[in-house]
């Protein structure tokens, strides 16, 4: 499995000046193709303190690096051509901003007031990526096409020569092991989930995962 190194979830990523800056948590991926765009890294707690977006009110720990920045690619390494200045100031991968207060929310608010609960924030995620895009990450849903039934979650990817080829899955059961779900089967896929064209009959077709690293 040696050619198929590029972009393990939970990668070490290190910038250029050989700081260490984080972990890979997430590929962002054309809707079609899959052809990789950009890598979310999780910065260690070591590395924080960046600087967050004015309009933001939370704070994240995830900043989207471009996937022109990567420099090299091995299976536990992942090494960017950016300093870790330069990292710090990528923009954080998810952002969160305040709704315009509808009637409906407001009344929702009074309604937590007089009642003691805790009110939901009217806040709006948004991630950094174009449209026709999506994030592939680590325990993400495996669905069997349209039935609802879950095949497995996401265990990592497998690339080569940065082209996405596979993605190994942890099927859905005990005893179960990680096995390889190539891209061809892959017949769509969303923010949410993978959706595999296969059969649960096909399932036991799929051949394991061995990493051989």
């Amino acid at each position: 499995m040696r050619g198929l190194s590029d972009f393990h979830l939970g990668a070490d990523v290190v910038a250029g000046d050989g700081r260490k800056v984080g972990t890979l948590v997430r590929i962002v991926v054309e809707e079609k193709g899959f052809d990789p765009r950009a890598l979310v890294v999780k910065e260690g707690e070591s590395f924080g303190g960046r600087l967050q977006a004015a309009e933001s009110i939370f704070i994240t720990d995830e900043v989207v690096i471009p996937i022109a920045a990567v420099e090299s690619v091995d299976h536990d390494l992942v090494r960017l051509s950016m300093s870790a200045p330069d990292v710090r100031r990528q923009p954080p991968y998810l952002s969160h901003h305040f709704r315009p207060l509808t009637v409906e929310n407001a009344a929702l608010k009074g309604a937590d007031v007089l009642t003691g609960g805790i009110g939901i924030p009217n806040v709006e995620e948004t991630a950094a990526k174009d449209k026709g895009q999506i994030e592939i990450d680590g325990g993400e849903n495996v669905m069997l096409g349209k039935t609802g039934h879950r095949l497995g979650r996401v265990r990592d990817l497998l690339y080569d020569q940065g082209e996405l080829i596979g993605v190994v899955i942890r099927p859905d059961g005990f005893f179960r092991r990680d096995v390889v779900l190539p891209v061809r089967f892959i017949d769509r896929a969303d923010d949410m989930a993978l959706f595999a064209r296969l059969d649960e009959s096909d399932i036991e077709k799929l051949k394991p995962f061995i990493d051989a690293e």
